[in-house]
């Protein structure tokens, strides 16, 4: 089965703040990408409202015609934004104001609690649970434990390495995914840095894959050739695993 590209329109927002205008609009970037063959649209709703806004999040529920992912912290303000919205399933981030974007994995394993419970209220009101971990396996049976649908592998350390580290990297989320295989058998989604140079190679080594959520790259391609264009262009590396 073809690995699914759910593309992040973060950055379009990010560009649209930067002036306070109203273009360009995520949700035309989004319909763009669903034209150019994207499986989903992915937005991060932060807390600082830095590019995404609430707004933005009840404009995509509508007009999506694929699914809609919600990345967003843990937070009690942040399930109630997703209860009333429902999108088809929530990203649980880890999420500090100070950073430029999201360094690192959610840690189940210490949250344990916490997490459990705002899964479950998510759940109640329809909406499946994907945890954003790095490639560990405590973090994934503690992902099963706290009743996830879905785990998120952190590919930021793979994609920030070169040459012999790389590859080290690359194994890690091997090892992560035949894991997840093993035991928890979670739907298994990778992302963070992923760019056409790098994800062919990722998904050579991690065969179990079966989505990818890219942003960044995406639309950063996008200026020169536009987001059609730029998600086929991704489309198509991924071809090339």
């Amino acid at each position: 089965m073809p690995v699914k590209l759910h593309v992040n329109v973060d950055h379009v927002a990010t560009l649209r703040q930067a002036r306070g205008t109203p273009y360009p609009d995520p949700v035309e970037a989004a319909i763009a990408c669903e034209a150019a063959g994207a499986h989903g649209i992915t937005v991060h709703q932060r807390e600082d409202r830095r590019h995404i806004q609430p707004d933005d999040v009840e404009r995509l529920r509508a007009r999506v015609r694929t699914l809609l992912n919600l990345e967003m912290a843990a937070t009690d303000a942040m399930v109630e934004l997703a209860c009333r919205v429902r999108p088809d399933f929530v990203t649980l981030v880890p999420e500090k104001r100070e950073e430029r974007t999201t360094e690192g994995g959610l840690d189940v394993v210490g949250q344990h609690d916490w997490l459990a419970a705002i899964t479950l209220r998510l759940r109640d009101h329809g909406i499946a649970v994907s945890m954003f971990i790095d490639p560990e396996a405590a973090q994934i049976d503690a992902s099963v434990d706290v009743g996830a649908a879905h785990i998120e592998l952190h590919t930021g350390d793979y994609c920030n390495a070169s040459g012999e580290a790389a590859t080290h990297e690359l194994a890690r989320l091997a090892a992560a995914a035949r894991h997840n295989a093993r035991t928890g058998r979670l739907h298994l989604a990778a992302g963070h840095g992923l760019s056409v140079s790098n994800v062919a190679a990722l998904l050579h080594a991690v065969p179990e894959i079966v989505e990818l959520n890219v942003g960044h790259a995406i639309v950063s391609d996008a200026v020169m050739v536009g987001m059609e264009e730029a998600v086929r262009r991704f489309l198509r590396a991924m071809d090339r695993a």
